[in-house]
């Protein structure tokens, strides 16, 4: 399923509508994080695949949001909170919310600051999502709206959210450190994008031929090894 920001806001209506429905007193508020985030907040995201989301609301939230997914023919786990068992979660998120919509007087809708965003952006970092142009992608549009991050600004995020920047992967810190000195980052998040794809066409590849050797705590090295096999 592909999420636009036009339907997205459309099936968020439409959860707040039968959340009323079911609940009419108590206010309900869902935090938006990943790839919805984005897709809300900036241009340069055309989709995303699932929403991610603290949710904060009565238990019947969840019976509502099954209820969408059927209704609409949309995914099982449309709007879910697994990513709050990895290492991008932290409760502090919560905090550095900000304000995106209401749906009928009832839920609440946020998303994630542009530098809490993109710390956890480098916390997930995975080569063969869209963490990485995702990254370079919010920087070139809060450049180009005239209020740039800073690499301070990032740290002061990452600190806050993580304590250190010891889950950060090398590469990914290098990757923001020469994106925040880019000039054209529309060029960078180009060749960003491309690589993202290969990588994602690698796994895929990998992951049909030989299925389950994939895991999550082999991916990039197996991916690093298929790069290197392919460019001799």
């Amino acid at each position: 399923m592909n999420f636009t920001k036009d339907n997205l806001d459309m099936y968020l209506k439409e959860l707040a509508k039968e959340y009323k429905k079911r609940n009419r007193h108590i206010p309900a508020e869902l935090i938006l994080v990943g790839g919805a985030s984005v897709l809300i907040n900036y241009g340069f995201r055309e989709m995303t695949t699932d929403i991610d989301a603290i949710v904060r609301a009565e238990s019947v939230m969840k019976e509502t949001i099954n209820y969408v997914g059927d209704k609409f023919g949309l995914p099982n786990g449309w709007i879910n909170t697994d990513f709050t068992k990895t290492d991008s979660y932290s409760r502090k998120l919560i905090e550095h919310s900000q304000y995106y919509r209401t749906y009928s007087n009832l839920v609440e809708i946020r998303t994630v600051k542009a530098e809490y965003l993109i710390a956890m952006k480098l916390i997930a970092g995975r080569k063969y999502k869209k963490d990485l142009s995702d990254i370079v992608g919010i920087l070139n549009e809060q450049k180009k709206q005239g209020a740039s991050l800073s690499y301070e600004m990032i740290n002061k995020a990452v600190i806050e959210l993580y304590g250190d920047w010891n889950k950060i992967d090398k590469m990914n810190i290098e990757l923001l450190k020469a994106a925040l000195k880019e000039e054209n980052l529309d060029d960078m998040f180009t060749s960003v994008m491309k690589e993202e794809q290969e990588a994602k066409s690698i796994i895929l590849e990998i992951d049909k031929n030989y299925p389950d050797v994939i895991k999550a705590d082999n991916i990039n090295e197996i991916l690093e090894k298929a790069k290197a096999k392919k460019k001799q």
